[in-house]
């Protein structure tokens, strides 16, 4: 028996949701951030994987892993959230942001852009002095004895990234008309 005209067929639905909607007109395309997250995930899983053969073989482990692999996470992070961020993905209250006339969505979405534009520009300035300050402070890891600026110096570089993103949404957004 199948189902009435107006429902979908079962598979109908999964079908739809695994086609993800088509990415935004930007200059920079985000293939950057997509490699970025590939490559770093695909890191990871080696680190880790070279991490769980060793310490089977032999009980001992790789200090390092560990060190290497929550840099490798916040970069993970910083990258999916900018592509997200564009791709409109990120977490978000869709009953407002989604609901009400086009003015309102339009008010609500340049807020949000302002607002998280804010705060990625003084994460960035911040994240910049933490980098600067274990700089002239010769802070090292605990693990490799590595200076720990080699760390967050990327830090601030993918913050800016993310506001730069941020900053050519709102352009848009405040460009289209009302």
């Amino acid at each position: 028996m199948s189902p009435p005209p107006d429902r979908p067929e079962p598979g109908e639905y999964a079908a739809a949701a695994t086609i993800p909607p088509p990415d935004p007109p930007v200059r920079v395309p985000l293939r950057f951030e997509d490699w970025i997250t590939v490559l770093t995930i695909g890191t990871l899983a080696v680190i880790t994987m070279a991490n769980v053969i060793v310490r089977y073989l032999t009980d001992e482990s790789f200090a390092w892993t560990e060190e290497i692999s929550i840099f490798l996470l916040i970069v993970l992070t910083m990258s999916a959230g900018a592509s997200a961020f564009v791709r409109n993905l990120h977490i978000r209250i869709e009953l407002f942001a989604d609901g009400g006339p086009t003015i309102r969505r339009r008010r609500l979405a340049i807020l949000a852009h302002g607002i998280t534009l804010a705060f990625f520009v003084i994460l960035t300035i911040l994240l910049g002095r933490m980098a600067l300050d274990e700089y002239n402070w010769g802070d090292t890891s605990p693990a490799i004895g590595v200076p720990t600026w080699w760390y967050s110096m990327w830090l601030p570089v993918l913050s800016a990234a993310i506001a730069l993103r941020i900053a050519g949404l709102l352009r848009r957004r405040l460009r289209e008309p009302a």
